[in-house]
């Protein structure tokens, strides 16, 4: 129609190989690739399979305590914890984040918090193979040293 800009098309967000329901919860980590749905709790880090094109789906029922490693990253529910997103990330307008975000390319609807820091990466960054014993400071580090300038 009239003023809509053409946009590119998007991943394909219907096909996820993996549910974790809302009668669900989840202690420790989780590792996975594909896609990953996430309407319960999962009380640890999720991590993608490095190398892989997996995107994980967080529900507006969903909650993760713990860190999030992604391509692809869609939040509507409650995460307390980093959340890093190589690709895209997406936060809906239910998102909430509490810890820092680390992304390439970031999507967010009007709504959504992040109670942190939001830290964009560029293609060279190795954010699937983050160290923690790196913290976060050291990663927001650079960052404010070009803002400086």
């Amino acid at each position: 129609m009239l003023g809509k800009k053409k946009q590119k098309p998007r991943r394909a967000t219907g096909n996820f190989d993996t549910l974790i329901s809302s009668r669900t919860t989840i202690e420790g980590d989780v590792r996975f690739s594909g896609g990953l749905h996430v309407d319960g709790k999962i009380k640890g880090r999720v991590m993608a399979e490095e190398g892989s094109d997996a995107v994980i789906r967080l529900s507006e029922v969903g909650e993760v305590t713990g860190d999030i490693t992604a391509p692809h990253v869609i939040i509507n529910g409650r995460v307390n914890g980093d959340v890093r997103a190589s690709s895209h990330l997406e936060l809906a307008e239910k998102a909430a984040i509490n810890g820092s975000v680390y992304y390439r390319l970031i999507e967010m609807a009007m709504g959504a918090s992040v109670n942190g820091n939001l830290v964009r990466q560029d293609e060279t960054s190795g954010l699937l193979t983050h160290d923690n014993a790196t913290g976060g400071a050291d990663a927001a580090a650079p960052e404010d040293a070009d803002k400086s300038e």
